[in-house]
């Protein structure tokens, strides 16, 4: 019996699954995401470089009182791109992180209209939706939960057009609540 080879990248087989088991969930464990959307949490990017867009996003974090330490989260972000890219493909980044000193979940999104910002991503194409989740590391039942509801909606590629298509963080945080 001959083996044949894959010629997937072996991260690339693994987000590919990983993205399967998190769309194939039950219904019933889907959470709301528009209870974790605000428009103060909403960014238009004009960045087109990926470490310049997460300390943007990062940085609004802070101001709004999500994050107390803006250095220790954004460090926790570089240090989870490392270990393989939160670049999932269709333009789509979903960078995160689980600290001990956060108390509750939350996501900021970045919207980049324009080329788009490189990023090492599955598909080799530049990201242009990127949902920053943090949260506290004792809760990863919620955190599946956030990610996989995430997942089911950036998959859709009409949801995806629509937020790029958005003039204003407003129709982004309504795109959410329709959903």
């Amino acid at each position: 019996m001959a083996i044949q080879e894959s010629t997937e990248k072996p991260f690339t087989k693994v987000a590919s699954n990983l993205l399967k088991y998190l769309t194939n969930r039950k219904k019933q464990e889907m959470i709301r995401l528009s209870d974790y959307v605000s428009q103060d949490l909403v960014v238009f990017l004009p960045q087109q470089n990926r470490d310049e867009a997460l300390q943007t996003l990062v940085k609004k974090l802070q101001e709004k009182g999500k994050v107390q330490n803006k250095d220790s989260f954004y460090q926790a972000i570089l240090e989870r791109e490392k270990i393989v890219s939160t670049g999932i493909g269709m333009g789509v980044a979903i960078p995160h992180a689980k600290l001990a000193n956060l108390n509750e979940f939350f996501l900021v999104i970045g919207i980049q209209k324009e080329q788009g910002i490189e990023w090492d991503t599955i598909d080799y194409n530049p990201v242009k939706l990127i949902f920053m989740i943090g949260g506290p590391d004792n809760e990863q039942t919620k955190y599946i939960q956030i990610l996989s509801s995430l997942t089911y909606l950036v998959k859709k590629e009409e949801f995806r057009s629509k937020l790029l298509q958005a003039k204003s963080t407003e129709e982004v945080v309504n795109l959410f609540s329709n959903h």
